[in-house]
């Protein structure tokens, strides 16, 4: 008898693990743990959450600053989540005679005008600032720009997180990249 019973527990061993394996399956991996710090140690865990979603492996890649010169014009960090990309953001610095172009009739839906730098936008998945700088040897033009992942978020709810995100990159830029404007 207690053989028999031996044999249908272990007779019964592969189903029981397929519906755990199952079920197992059927659920979402838990939000990804994010640095403390994140994007020229601009952005903390908080403000990043909301544009991650689900997942296990978060990875940053970017300069651990964005201190733009003449020589070097751009900064860029991108977080990805389990290798998708959640969250962008890029700092170019070009000379006054030059301008960053926009063509905000192609972006759906329309922005909303950002009250930011010289010119601004914010839009459903992202915002973008330009502002005239003051530098120690010359004067420049600065451009930042946010992208997310808003898959995860309520409608509604990026533009008010862009502009939140947009507003602390911009302060934290003026002082790296030494924009005096």
């Amino acid at each position: 008898m207690r053989a028999r019973r031996t044999f249908l527990a272990l007779a019964a061993l592969p189903f029981a693990m397929a519906v755990v394996a199952g079920c197992a399956e059927g659920t979402n991996a838990a939000a990804p743990k994010l640095p403390e710090r994140t994007c020229f140690g601009v952005f903390s865990r908080s403000d990043l959450d909301p544009l991650m979603g689900n997942g296990e492996e978060v990875k940053e890649v970017g300069p651990i600053d964005m201190r733009l010169t003449a020589e070097r014009r751009g900064a860029t960090c991108n977080v990805d989540v389990d290798g998708k990309g959640r969250f962008l953001a890029s700092a170019t610095r070009q000379p006054l005679e030059q301008s960053f172009f926009w063509n905000p009739e192609m972006i759906r839906p329309a922005p909303d005008e950002l009250a930011l730098g010289d010119r601004g936008l914010v839009y459903d998945t992202g915002a973008r600032v330009v502002l005239t700088c003051k530098g120690t040897k010359d004067v420049f033009q600065l451009e930042l720009s946010l992208s997310g992942s808003i898959e995860h978020m309520k409608k509604g709810e990026s533009r008010p997180l862009f502009t939140k995100l947009m507003t602390k990159f911009l302060d934290v830029a003026k002082e790296q990249t030494q924009c005096g404007s």
